[in-house]
């Protein structure tokens, strides 16, 4: 009997071991695959009800009460919610009536199995709302809580696959306007404030849950949705102008996306806030998406391609209430999903309210130059990460997602046909929404639809990393006539991959353009339909666009790039021009001299914009200052004829944009403050108050005589307080004074300094300047030293923002040799943010051979 109850005392020893040692796993920081495991399983019919007291000023706590009603189906271990706040933030804890010990773990709510019961739960907390993803302002603030950000405003289950509905409260100043995932039920006004009341929302994920409360104006219109806008802006031109338009592309969206999906809008309502400091271009919140409010809102003086910009953001956001709100990953490794699709639906979307607009071209300088700039870099990844802990969610976003995928999206399209694509996409939406899905969910049903080997062909778009390099080997035999013509691919990593893919090729004749169709599959294709072609003047890969990659080209032999008819080909050549360059086939010299005489001909906006990127990007980053010098008459040259003559507005903006950033010659100076003061008129150019600011900024970085004054005109100038209060945080930054330039870097050691991020980027940006780098390198290693806080306390965009506009803006040996010191020094830097940091740096890096060759 006693060896019985020894045995006995022993097994359960064990057992709780082994308990503690789980509770311990799922209690880590942030929330684990484990623990995110557990709870679905564990979690079903959870309702979140929640009330927001919010003060007159943004310095005193929101007391904030909240009640949990779920059904539990597993008390093998605690209920374990997460708060990432301090626990003094949390007040009082009740399980189903009882008073509890508050117990708060490594950002986690430790609810003990002793209160619970299996079946339905009630849990309340009393707290004070995190300010973390508030973004509180002066008379207004917003919630961001993407990826796991709800937790850091009130307890949660934060991860997408838990989804819930929600009741909330809101008492906000009496003169605040509010916007919510419902519609206001009940408005009580007591004293200076008011209490509203929401109805109960549609299911949705944490990170998808919102509020703003601020004073905003407020607009509502029928455009077969009833829908209602929050704004601030005070122009009432550009109200004028852009408003019809905003609801408008917001229906069109929607209309598209409910015939291509044959599945109805599928929530309550579809309202949106423009926001003037919003850190992205916009966020997908269920009934209540929020925009960056200067994308929203044109003028008369927009370009074609703003006005594209601002409805491809719409479609984006709209798309995501299929893709994301009501289908959502099961968890951030499949984050690409949402984003692929929206850009993917945004683009379809295009065609029909654009009709005018050449949309395959649309398409690749959209997408191609920010994929290409990632996936050459050492920081490169594959657009499906692995993700062991939701509190690293923030570090999968990027271009790869928001770029890369597209390309592969429509390769995939491509392969197996729209009509066939389109089906697995239907069948997809009907299966899983109000669920979550991944990736292997949609490649099963897509599988279906084709003979295309699905598995496969994913596993090297979406798996792994890189592009290829293509080379080719073409053959004429004694009349000159095409005998064979062979195309290989390599990984540009060296690696065993090929990429699958389809694309055209042009062959250049005096009087025609003969193209070819090309289907890649294997590390040595033949093109058999060349075979018998007169030899052609140049050979232009990649002709539609269509391919992923860097493709053959002769270097002394791209005169033909210019005289190409089709946007697309010139467009596709001048990237792979450009991709070249970076990769050593083309000396940098004579890739600037093709895109200067690109700039001299070219006749449309998009592909401009590709020219003038690529030439402003060799002559700052590439060009030692000599060859600066050598060239930048001949350019204000070209640019001020250009600018006089008979173009288009949207042409004649992007020349101008690209002659203020070169503009830095005493003549080229005297030249931008006659546009800037309004003594001269550049015939159809438009420019409005943004673009006056930045002409301002440029002649105080340019060391123009009058800076100061320019500066304190621009100032006050300003209608819109929040465009003034932007500009005011900036003109340290601005500063002639260098000892005022190192204060406002040393003020960004505190967090409460970089709240207004999208703000903070245009002023680091204006710190390191090339211009400016001499004084300004000695805060290399200060923004380096800083990246880890600025991950913790940034929203997701941030960090690769500060090192863009940091050590991103370099191209000396000096500033390569601080990254080296400083990876050296920091050797267990983490792999995440080290993996930004050679994105951000790919240009500096490939400087260093770059220059030296020149030298």
């Amino acid at each position: 009997m006693k060896i019985l109850y020894t045995f006995l005392c022993f097994v359960l020893l064990i057992f709780n071991g082994f308990s503690q040692e789980k509770e311990n796993v799922l209690l880590e920081n942030g929330v684990s695959e484990q623990l995110a495991h557990f709870r679905k399983k564990q979690i079903s019919d959870l309702q979140y009800t929640l009330f927001f007291e919010i003060p007159n000023q943004k310095a005193e706590n929101i007391n904030s009460q909240l009640f949990v009603y779920l059904n539990l189906s597993d008390l093998s271990q605690p209920l374990i919610l997460d708060f990432k706040e301090k626990t003094s933030h949390l007040k009082t804890v009740e399980a189903n009536g009882k008073k509890l010990s508050v117990v708060h773990e490594n950002g986690h709510i430790v609810i003990p199995v002793s209160a619970l019961v299996s079946g339905k739960n009630t849990v309340s907390i009393s707290f004070i709302a995190g300010n973390l993803s508030l973004n509180r302002n002066d008379d207004f603030l917003y919630t961001l809580l993407v990826p796991d950000r709800a937790s850091t405003l009130f307890p949660c289950f934060d991860q997408p696959d838990i989804k819930a509905t929600y009741k909330l409260r809101l008492s906000v100043p009496k003169d605040w306007s509010v916007l919510a995932g419902a519609d206001v039920n009940e408005k009580l006004e007591k004293g200076d404030f008011t209490t509203y009341t929401f109805g109960e929302s549609d299911k949705m994920s944490t990170y998808l849950f919102s509020f703003v409360a601020g004073k905003f104006k407020s607009a509502t219109q029928k455009p077969g949705l009833e829908m209602t806008m929050l704004y601030r802006e005070n122009s009432p031109e550009k109200f004028r102008v852009s408003a019809d338009t905003i609801f408008n592309l917001h229906q069109q969206s929607l209309d598209f996306l409910e015939k291509y999906t044959n599945y109805k809008f599928p929530f309550q309502k579809l309202d949106f806030a423009s926001i003037p400091v919003f850190q992205y271009g916009g966020m997908e919140h269920v009934g209540a998406i929020q925009y960056r409010e200067s994308t929203l809102f044109l003028d008369n003086s927009a370009t074609d391609s703003e006005k594209l910009n601002r409805a491809k953001l719409i479609a984006h956001e709209t798309s995501h209430m299929w893709f994301g709100d009501l289908v959502t990953m099961k968890w951030f490794d499949d984050v690409w999903m949402k984003e692929v699709f929206a850009n993917f639906m945004a683009d379809k979307i295009m065609n029909p309210i654009f009709p005018k607009v050449n949309h395959n071209l649309q398409f690749f300088t959209a997408h191609y130059p920010s994929a290409y700039a990632e996936d050459r870099s050492l920081g490169t990844h594959p657009i499906k990460q692995h993700l062991e802990n939701l509190k690293n969610a923030g570090s999968l976003y990027g271009a790869i997602i928001y770029n890369k995928a597209p390309i592969m999206m429509r390769q995939l399209e491509a392969s197996m046909g729209k009509d066939a694509f389109q089906k697995g996409i239907q069948k997809y939406i009907q299966k899983y929404a109000n669920d979550n899905a991944d990736w292997n969910n949609l490649v099963e049903l897509l599988d279906a639809e084709t003979p295309l080997d699905m598995k496969k062909w994913s596993e090297v778009w979406v798996n792994k990393s890189g592009r290829a390099i293509f080379t080719d080997k073409v053959e004429y035999d004694s009349k000159n006539r095409i005998k064979s013509f062979g195309i290989q691919q390599q990984a540009e990593d060296k690696s065993e991959n090929i990429w699958p893919q389809v694309f055209q090729i042009g062959l250049v004749y005096a009087k025609e353009v003969k193209v070819l169709s090309v289907n890649i599959n294997d590390e040595n294709s033949v093109v058999k339909e060349a075979e018998g072609l007169e030899k052609p003047l140049a050979v232009v890969y990649n002709y539609n666009g269509f391919g992923y990659g860097v493709f053959p080209l002769d270097g002394n032999n791209l005169n033909f790039i210019s005289a190409l008819k089709d946007e697309v080909a010139r467009a596709s050549s001048y990237s792979n021009l450009y991709e070249n360059t970076l990769i050593g086939n083309v000396a940098p010299d004579k890739a600037f001299d093709y895109f200067l005489k690109g700039i001299q001909t070219e006749q449309n906006e998009l592909v401009l914009r590709i020219a003038s990127n690529s030439l402003n990007t060799i002559y700052w980053r590439f060009f030692t200052e000599k060859q600066q010098n050598k060239v930048q008459k001949q350019i204000e040259g070209i640019l001020n004829e250009r600018l006089q003559a008979n173009l288009s507005a949207n042409i004649k903006k992007t020349l101008f944009g690209l002659f203020s950033s070169i503009a830095y010659s005493n003549s080229a100076k005297a030249s931008l403050y006659k546009v800037w003061n309004r003594e001269i008129s550049i015939p159809n150019l438009k420019l409005n108050e943004d673009d006056y600011t930045n002409i301002a900024m440029n002649l105080a970085i340019f060391k123009h005589p009058k800076a100061d004054e320019i500066l304190e005109k621009t100032r006050t100038s300003f209608t819109n307080p929040d465009k003034q209060k932007r500009f005011e945080f900036l003109l340290p930054s601005l500063s002639k004074d260098e000892s005022v330039r190192n204060a406002f870097m040393e003020s960004l050691k505190d967090d409460a300094n970089r709240e207004k991020e999208s703000w903070v980027s245009v002023g680091l940006a204006n710190i390191h300047h090339p211009l400016r780098q001499e004084s300004a390198q000695k805060y290399i290693r200060f923004s380096l030293d800083l990246v880890d806080e600025i991950q913790r306390t940034g929203d997701i965009f941030f960090p690769k923002d500060w090192l863009d506009n940091t050590i991103g803006k370099y191209s000396s040996k000096f500033a390569f040799d601080e990254v080296q010191r400083f990876l050296k020094e920091n050797p267990n830097f983490s792999p995440i943010l080290k993996r930004k940091l050679f994105q951000a740096t790919d240009l500096l890096y490939k400087a260093q051979n770059i220059k030296k060759e020149t030298e």
